[in-house]
């Protein structure tokens, strides 16, 4: 995982006046967490962007504050999302000899044969997973391979994610991360026996009118 790096300097603009503090090409943030006393701080809007853009919520970003590297977490990300631009960041100062929980994503990768073979449509149960373990240890998220998903109905559950030792799981091992359904075709076939049952219904109804 490659060391994400941010420069930043501590901000005394607040309020409505952050507004004029991103017209002049500055980032807002927060810095906030273990044995650190919160700290309103502005970034390089551009070179900050960059790397937050790239950054998982699971991956350490330094912030270089005061002449010192600080480790931490991107907590929140305020966007414009009609600009696609980042309005204000939270990061989370973590201890590098201390366990933390975070969430991971989960991404997929490959294509099953069952959708190509049976029309499978692929349902992504699960993006993304809580473990907890030291902040340098947390991957920056799970690859999933649905490559050996060959058949409809076949799932590949939380229990066969590659996880390191060094990481704990607080999540249910049984859970599906991604399933291979029916489709239309399944959709289908349910609307076709809903219709059904009701005439066998209505059918059985008259003919006990019928032998009154």
């Amino acid at each position: 995982m490659e060391k994400a790096t941010i420069e930043a300097t501590r901000r005394t603009v607040t309020g409505k006046q952050v507004g004029a503090l991103r017209r002049a090409g500055k980032l807002p943030g927060v810095m906030y967490g273990h044995n650190f006393e919160p700290a309103a701080i502005q970034m390089d809007f551009r070179s900050a962007s960059r790397i937050l853009k790239a950054a998982s919520q699971s991956q350490i970003v330094t912030i270089v504050l005061d002449g010192k590297e600080i480790a931490t977490l991107v907590r929140e990300r305020q966007m414009d999302y009609i600009r696609n631009e980042f309005l204000h960041v939270d990061f989370q100062v973590v201890s590098l000899t201390e366990k933390i929980r975070s969430k991971v994503s989960i991404e997929l990768t490959g294509v099953s044969p069952a959708v190509k073979d049976f029309n499978g449509v692929v349902v992504h149960e699960m993006t993304q997973i809580e473990v907890e373990g030291l902040p340098q240890d947390l991957p920056e998220k799970y690859i999933v391979d649905i490559s050996t998903l060959t058949s409809l109905g076949q799932s590949i559950l939380v229990s066969a994610l590659k996880v390191s030792d060094k990481i704990e799981i607080h999540h249910d091992l049984d859970a599906v991360v991604v399933v291979i359904t029916g489709g239309a075709a399944e959709e289908v076939e349910e609307a076709a026996e809903a219709v059904v049952e009701p005439e066998v219904i209505e059918r059985g109804k008259k003919e006990e009118e019928a032998e009154d």
